[in-house]
């Protein structure tokens, strides 16, 4: 039996896992001595099929997974069908190069491109490359790559596991996920954590680990024993099992133990994560994400069509909240019918308010949907904007939802800029949501799936803490309600230290809701100030974490 060895990467869905190790097959690459091509023609129709293959499978596989995956899914077809990366693919062809050759060389080009783009394009980089090793494993005609064929539940690791392999995991035989790379909001992470499946990223060496080799994983802590000892796996055992106890017994609106109300609220992608969480122990929801709509649209989606797919939405959650966020593109999100043009920076470009404003009608559709949706579901509906960044924008997208009959109109605050004046900002609308995610980018200067800048990235950094401690400030002195919709809204010790920042409200994968609960139920609100006082004192994030966790109630340590 191997010898035990624990590594450390970066939990991103709770829980522990114990499994024998899966390996999903590494990426289909072209054989180095591949033959030059002789008839460009015939080499060109053959590239062309396979990608029209590839789009074809991931469509078939969005058409039945859930709203998040088949977002993703959809996505991902769409760089099977880009024109310029068919054309680039055509270049190589021409040039003599073999079919399989040519299909990677435009594929590690557009990769080089989307990396220097950064923002979402970076985002897509694991996408991209996965489309490229299904097309080259179409025109070589072997099996594309992929997760193997199991019967037990498993641990399943990869160096970075795609979307279209994570959307379809069957989720009674995937115990845990582990992946060599990957970052705190890849895909990889968002969807475990939506399957309430254990998962680590950023493992150095993961795919190293020999097949069949039994592993414990912890999502929370993000460590990783190799064949471990009979008392680890007991131990998480008996954790699991006090971690469900305490569960069972947590229900109701989300409170600290002196009754403080924090209200706790899913993050969806659509109609079906509606219809799942919907019959959940939660308080309804605090981002629903619409680029879904638009996504996979060659034309802007009608008001009609809109407002169908909304009350499918709205209607499951009744009378509890549904916080919209109105579409979220741009330069760095392009649609097939709003492209802006190239921008050097998308991340710092026309995206979400600001293509809002250059092309009103998209929103003002929108919001038409919006508000019929909510008048015939009687939902209690609220909108907020994206990438809000003064008071004059925040004056401006408030005047058009309040115009449209929507009673409450908000923003994500995600701008450093905006948090910092967030006084002046929410003077102008009713609430505001903080975005964490990017929140933590644009603070530390560090792109959100640079792996490398994981540290960085880590919601834990004071300097995070100290902006979103200027945000609640703002909100404090205007008396609107402030939430988190971010990752961190989901880590039951950083729920601490955001209710005691001033957060009314925390939104997050429906897995996480139940010890999120549990944790604030057994801290009052000046506990929670305590150790937000802490972990805004500590030098470094893990200074920060550990401080809390150190003065954290110790039976809720015991389950986490």
């Amino acid at each position: 039996m191997a010898d035990t060895e624990t590594r450390t990467g970066i939990g991103v869905s709770p829980g522990t896992a114990y499994g024998p190790v899966v390996q999903v097959a590494p990426p289909v690459r072209p054989p180095a001595d591949e033959a030059p091509t002789t008839d460009a023609d015939a080499a060109l129709a053959d590239v062309k099929a396979a990608f029209a293959a590839v789009a074809s499978e991931l469509e078939a596989r969005a058409a039945t997974a859930d709203d998040t995956a088949q977002q993703i899914l959809k996505a991902t077809a769409l760089i099977a069908k880009d024109k310029g990366l068919l054309k680039a693919a055509g270049r190589h062809v021409a040039a003599g190069k073999g079919k399989a050759t040519a299909v990677a060389a435009a594929v590690e080009e557009y990769a080089a491109q989307f990396e220097a783009l950064g923002g979402y394009f970076a985002e897509r980089v694991t996408d991209l490359r996965d489309v490229g090793s299904r097309a080259v494993a179409a025109v070589l005609g072997v099996p594309a790559p992929g997760v193997p064929h199991f019967t037990e539940p498993s641990i399943v690791v990869a160096e970075d596991l795609a979307p279209a392999e994570t959307a379809t995991l069957d989720r009674a035989l995937v115990a845990g996920i582990i992946t060599q790379h990957g970052g705190r909001t890849s895909h990889t992470a968002i969807l475990a954590a939506q399957m309430g499946i254990p998962a680590v990223v950023q493992l150095a060496g993961a795919t190293g680990i020999p097949v069949g080799t039994p592993v414990a994983i912890d999502g929370d802590s993000g460590v990783v024993t190799i064949a471990p000892d009979p008392g680890l796996i007991a131990e998480q055992h008996a954790r699991r099992e006090r971690r469900a106890a305490a569960l069972a017994t947590s229900s109701g609106p989300g409170a600290t133990r002196d009754r403080h109300h924090v209200a706790l609220l899913a993050n969806i992608g659509g109609p079906e994560d509606a219809q799942a969480a919907a019959p959940l122990d939660l308080e309804g929801v605090g981002l629903f994400r619409t680029e879904f709509v638009f996504l996979s649209a060659t034309a802007a989606p009608t008001v009609e069509e809109q407002t169908a797919i909304y009350r499918r939405v709205f209607e499951p959650f009744g009378d509890r909240r549904v916080v919209v966020r109105t579409l979220d593109a741009g330069a760095d999100k392009p649609l097939a019918f709003a492209d802006l043009g190239p921008e050097e920076n998308p991340a710092l470009g026309r995206r979400g308010l600001r293509l809002s404003a250059e092309r009103p009608d998209l929103l003002d559709s929108q919001l038409a949907a919006l508000a019929a949706a909510a008048r015939e579901t009687g939902a209690d509906v609220r909108v907020m904007a994206p990438m809000v960044a003064t008071a004059e924008e925040a004056a401006w997208f408030a005047r058009r939802v309040r115009e449209h009959g929507i009673p409450k109109a908000g923003v994500m605050i995600e701008v450093p800029g905006a948090a910092l004046r967030s006084e002046h900002v929410l003077a102008e609308v009713d609430f505001a949501s903080l975005g964490t995610n990017d929140l933590a980018q644009y603070t530390m200067a560090a792109d959100r799936m640079q792996g490398e800048l994981s540290d960085l990235l880590d919601p834990w950094q004071p300097a995070v803490l100290d902006v979103i401690a200027a945000a609640c400030d703002g909100a404090r002195t205007t008396g609107r309600p402030i939430g988190v919709c971010g990752e961190s809204a989901g880590d039951p010790l950083l729920a601490l230290v955001l209710t005691g920042l001033g957060v009314s409200s925390l939104s997050m994968a429906p897995s996480k809701v139940g010890i999120v609960r549990l944790a604030l139920s057994m801290h009052s609100l000046p506990e929670c100030q305590r150790l937000a006082a802490l972990a805004r004192a500590a030098r470094t994030a893990r200074d920060a974490q550990d401080a809390v966790r150190a003065e954290a109630d110790h039976d809720l340590l015991a389950v986490l």
